[in-house]
Parts: C-alpha cells; sequence; structure tokens
C-alpha cells in the first residue's frame, strides 16, 4: 500500500474544515478522518491488484561498452479494470538505465510495451533488479503496490578499442605472406613453391626430384608456418587490479589479446585463451579453423581481477596439461612486479620455455616515467627516486626473462596492443612460429 500526495492534500483540506468549523465539536474531526480512511480504503478496494500483472522482456542481450542497450518490458493488465499508476524497472546503477520510472495507463485485457536504454559504465553482466508495479486507484487517493521478479541479463563486452590498428596489422601480415611482396627465401618451415637454384641459397632445399625431371637445379621455398597454435594467458590476479590511467589493468591487457587474437585467426592460427590466477576463471578452447573470437570476447566479458596473489605453479601446470601437446606460442599478460615474478614465474620458466615459445606482455604506467623525470623541491626529489628504482626493477627482470628466451613487450596503455601484434608478425617474419 502506498499513499499518495492527493491522499496528503485531502487530508490538509480536511484539517482546514476542522478549523473553520471551530467548537463545532469532536463529531467533525472524526467524520473527517472516517470520511478520508473510506475514500482510502474505496480506492484500495477498486484499484486493480498489482499482483495479476504479467510481464514479458525483450530486447539486447550483449552490447559493447560504451554503447547503449534497448530492452523492453511488455505489461499485460488481465483485469477488467484500467490500471493507472507508475511501473519501476530497476537495474543495477552501474547499468545507467534511463528512464527507470514509467507513467502507465492501460485498459482491462490490453497491453503496453515500455522501453529502457542501458548504457554501462562497467564491463560484465548488468542483471535487472524486478519491477515495482505501482496501481493507483480511480480517487487517486491510494495505490497498492507489489515488485516482481522479471529476470533479464544484458553483457557489456570489452570496448575493444584496438581495433582501430587491425587493418594496418593485416597489410603487414599479408605482406609476409607473399600477396604483396615476394617471399623472403629460406624462412619459415611451410612449403611454398619451387624455383631454380641462384648462388647462395642453402643446398639443403634443393628438390632432387624436381631437379631430375628439369634441365637446372630447382630449390623449395618457404613460408612462415600457418595453423599453429597460441595460447593467451590472461593474469587476474591481485596486480591486474591496479589502474594505469582510469582503467584496470585487467582490461588493458584483454584490449591487447583481442587485437592479437584477431589478427591470429585472420593469419590461419588456432588461438585459445585462459582466465588463471589461483584457478582457471576462463577458458576457451579452439576446434578446427573456425573463428573463435566471439567466444574469447564472452568468455572475457565477466572476468574481474581477485585481490589474491596468482600462483605460477599452478599456471605452469595448467599451461603443460593442456590439450596441445606440439609446440604452441603462450602470450602471457601480466604486471612485471619484480617481486611477483622472482617468486613466482622465473623458476619456472625452463619447464615452460623447453615445451613453449613463451611471450610476456605487460601494461606499463606513463605516470612512474613522468615521475622519474621530476625535479626541483624534495618532495618531486624523492618522488623521482622511487619510480626510478621501479623503472631499473622493471628493466631488470626483462632482461631476466630475455635471458631464458622469453620475448618481452613492454609498453604503456596507448601502444600496448600495436605493440604485441607487432611482435607476433615479427615472429612469424622470422620464422619461429
Amino acid at each position: 500500500m502506498a499513499i499518495t500526495g492527493r491522499a496528503v492534500f485531502a487530508a490538509f483540506a480536511g484539517m482546514l474544515v476542522v478549523l473553520i468549523a471551530g467548537n463545532a465539536g469532536v463529531w467533525v474531526v472524526w467524520a473527517v478522518l472516517v470520511s478520508l480512511a473510506a475514500a482510502i480504503a474505496a480506492d484500495l478496494l477498486f484499484a486493480p491488484s498489482p499482483r495479476k500483472v504479467a510481464f514479458e522482456r525483450g530486447g539486447d542481450v550483449s552490447i559493447r561498452l560504451g554503447e547503449t542497450a534497448t530492452t523492453t518490458l511488455t505489461i499485460a493488465n488481465p483485469a477488467r479494470r484500467r490500471l493507472r499508476g507508475r511501473v519501476r524497472d530497476a537495474w543495477a546503477p552501474s547499468a545507467d538505465p534511463r528512464p527507470t520510472v514509467h507513467t502507465v495507463s492501460i485498459p482491462g485485457g490490453e497491453r503496453r510495451r515500455l522501453t529502457t536504454e542501458l548504457t554501462p559504465t562497467r564491463r560484465g553482466d548488468h542483471r535487472a533488479a524486478g519491477v515495482t508495479v505501482r496501481s493507483v486507484g480511480p480517487l487517486g487517493l491510494a495505490a497498492r503496490q507489489c515488485t516482481h521478479s522479471v529476470p533479464w541479463s544484458v553483457r557489456a563486452l570489452p570496448p575493444f578499442h584496438s581495433r582501430r590498428h587491425l587493418p594496418g596489422k593485416l597489410a603487414r601480415l599479408r605482406e609476409l605472406d607473399g600477396q604483396h611482396s615476394t617471399l623472403v627465401r629460406g624462412q619459415g618451415s611451410e612449403f611454398d613453391s619451387l624455383r631454380e637454384y641462384v648462388p647462395g641459397d642453402d643446398v639443403r632445399s634443393i628438390d632432387w626430384r624436381a631437379t631430375a625431371r628439369r634441365d637446372n637445379v630447382v630449390v623449395r621455398t618457404w613460408r612462415p608456418e600457418r595453423d599453429r597454435r597460441i595460447l593467451l594467458v590472461l593474469d587476474t590476479g591481485r596486480t591486474s587490479a591496479g589502474r594505469v590511467g582510469d582503467t584496470p589493468r585487467l582490461d588493458h591487457a584483454m584490449d591487447a589479446a583481442l587485437l592479437l587474437a584477431a589478427l591470429a585467426v585472420k593469419a590461419g592460427d588456432r588461438v585459445d585463451l585462459l582466465g588463471y590466477d589461483r584457478r582457471v576463471r576462463a577458458q576457451v578452447r579452439s576446434h578446427g579453423r573456425g573463428s573463435t573470437l566471439p567466444a574469447i570476447v564472452q568468455a572475457m566479458a565477466p572476468l574481474e581481477p581477485e585481490l589474491v596473489e596468482s600462483d605460477a605453479a599452478g599456471l605452469v601446470t595448467t599451461i603443460l596439461g593442456g590439450q596441445s601437446r606440439t609446440r604452441q606460442l603462450v602470450v602471457l599478460l601480466t604486471d612485471l612486479n619484480a617481486t611477483a615474478m622472482e617468486e613466482g614465474l622465473l623458476p619456472l620458466l625452463p619447464a615452460l620455455t623447453a615445451r613453449h615459445l613463451l611471450m610476456v606482455a605487460a601494461v606499463g604506467d606513463p605516470r612512474v616515467t613522468g615521475m622519474a623525470a621530476e625535479r626541483g623541491e624534495a618532495r618531486s626529489v624523492y618522488r623521482a627516486a622511487a619510480a626510478e628504482r621501479t623503472l631499473t626493477e622493471r628493466r631488470r627482470i626483462t632482461a631476466e626473462l630475455r635471458r631464458y628466451g622469453v620475448e618481452v613487450v613492454d609498453a604503456d596503455p596507448e601502444h600496448i596492443a600495436p605493440a604485441l601484434a607487432d611482435a607476433y608478425i615479427d615472429l612469424k617474419a622470422r620464422g619461429r612460429l
């Protein structure tokens, strides 16, 4: 039950009647109170029951973060009387619903469709909290109210800002495949074609059977192998929760991983995804040559950083125990935190690099670089010293990783995605992938 503003106004009007009546007696007060109570009771009696209202939802189920989703709520009034009142379609504040309250007037036996637009401010699943119906009586003095559970969910996918770099990286990839330029001899391990021998060619590439059928010596040309496996590993531990700018480090890592995944799928490689801290948080396995990019995007959407130290031993065991028994490129997107690396990943590198080619990608904080250049007052000098120590530790960890044959990509949020894509293309150009 709810009292409307009209009932409050009627109560004030009754008070004026009592004041005007003066010494007319207590019966005037009781007459006003009984009349007002009877009117409210009658209003509640003749208001359609909000419990019997039926609902049906529809609309978008997924959008990219920053876009607007449209959801619909269809209300059916099964009563014979007209349903007048308000409907509140409640969502979490992070979904930014507009409007949240709708004024309705639905004749008996009819339906109305309400539209709510959602513009999520954070990635992940946004669920409807409930639908509250307030049915106002014919006098407008009181209303009957009920909240219904009408489930619906809209998933905000990663925004994929680095998508703008994809055409340029694909052009480089096509050049590498020989569509826009001649293949470089001797690179890669996949057979491409035969051509005439020229001085300087590796004699091991001579095709003796083809030479026997011709008057000249011919050699085989090679190109970087296709249909290789790539495993994208997102570290979802505590270091991924740190904000670089206004965005968590994990979101920057996702953006870079999506660009690499899109590029690798176009190159014909198989791309898998693993999200891990102390257990598997997300996993996508490719089957055949079909594009796994939509599945990867969907798996990334609900991932959130966990405020726990990542288990490096468990991560390495999960990678080595995966379905791929052949050598693959493992791209670990994490932070070059000296303590976490020295106590976690570094001692386990020999076992991992013996089986797979490892690439570590990390998002650097440009504010630290800016702090290192500060001078002037004492506070600025201390800040610069702390920042320089952080950068020195980062360079030391990078050098240590490269000593084990690990490819390292360390860049700020603006450049991490294209830098990771360039590193992937360079591996293909060198025949390492």
